[in-house]
């Protein structure tokens, strides 16, 4: 597996400096804690951000205090996640500073082509590929998730290649970290499969349904799907499916930790940016050392490799590939606990 460390150049360039770091996302999101611990130990570091559950209530708490502060506080500015909420309003305020950016979704890309809420050539449309293109031009240094995507940024949206680097996302070890923790009643002497995220369309959510169905007959094979599932989608019934809405970060933790194998994907291969990006969830099973089935891409195989211990990959958009791959690793586990 290749190394994960960031970019030296960019926190070189902030070291000892006076930092201000912007984010509109929840604070304790994955990549925010990633980016703070980073920044906290080479630098004076100021964070404007909120604990609203409501992102229009985050946003507006940004606002307010951007407005008031003033830039002769810092030397440089960091924009976390959807700096095109911020840097296209306030980087008039931070003229002759270091600016950086974490460009960790594009808007046009997610909003035209990911979730097709708006049609890449309407206004809108145009004027989101506008806004992602002048925030990454005002950036001094470009933080993307993987190599692909950065190279989308590049080709699409006219981001610096001399600006861009990779920093790979890492699990907060805090609380997913290798535990024991016994299976319950309902999933004992089965070989347990878990799978958790948001139901995002480029996760492929009905590909892992379609591969459940596909092993509805096998008794001895058990699925915990954890996530905001819509009531009406179409599922899989019976005692060894298991649909749970929603889990605290350490029960999800302790869910993962009895599970035998786990679902990262991303398994939706209609979707361009599902082969550009690596699922946070990877990070996390890899964290835990837990056995783990991502989809066959470019950007998966920037970090993950099928000859690592543990690390299986499936064709993007495959149910039967993907119920195969289970029904082969649950005969291996079976096999060695003969």
């Amino acid at each position: 597996m290749r190394e994960t460390a960031y970019d030296k150049d960019i926190w070189t360039a902030l070291q000892g400096k006076r930092v201000l770091f912007i984010t509109t996302k929840n604070l304790d999101y994955l990549r925010n804690t990633q980016e703070i611990g980073l920044l906290q130990p080479i630098c004076q570091l100021t964070v404007i951000g909120s604990k609203e559950k409501s992102y229009p209530k985050r946003l507006l708490h940004v606002y307010r205090k951007l407005f008031s502060m003033s830039k002769r506080q810092y030397d440089a500015v960091f924009v976390g996640f959807a700096p095109q909420l911020v840097v296209p309003f306030f980087g008039w305020k931070w003229r002759g500073k270091l600016l950086y950016i974490d460009f960790f979704i594009s808007l046009y890309d997610t909003l035209a082509f990911d979730r097709k809420k708006v049609k890449p050539s309407s206004l809108f449309g145009r004027l989101l590929r506008a806004i992602d293109r002048k925030t990454l031009q005002k950036a001094d240094g470009i933080v993307a998730d993987t190599q692909a995507h950065g190279q989308y940024f590049i080709e699409a949206l006219g981001a610096s290649p001399q600006r861009l680097r990779v920093l790979y996302l890492e699990a907060d070890q805090t609380i997913y970290y290798p535990h024991d923790v016994p299976k319950p009643a309902e999933a004992a002497g089965k070989f347990t499969v878990l799978y958790f995220g948001s139901i995002l369309p480029l996760q492929g959510v009905g590909v892992i349904l379609q591969a459940m169905a596909l092993l509805q007959n096998r008794q001895d094979i058990c699925f915990y799907l954890i996530g905001p599932l819509p009531a009406d989608t179409p599922r899989p019934e019976g005692a060894n499916f298991h649909y749970i809405s929603w889990l605290s970060q350490p029960e999800l933790s302790d869910y993962i930790a009895f599970s035998d194998l786990c679902l990262a994907g991303h398994f939706d291969g209609t979707i361009d940016k599902a082969r550009r990006t690596i699922p946070g969830k990877a990070y996390i099973y890899h964290a835990m050392q837990k056995p783990m089935i991502l989809g066959d891409n470019a950007a998966t195989h920037e970090l993950y490799d099928a000859a690592d211990p543990g690390i299986s990959f499936v064709p993007m958009s495959d149910p039967q590939a993907l119920a195969s791959k289970i029904e082969t690793l649950a005969g291996a586990f079976f096999a060695k606990d003969a």
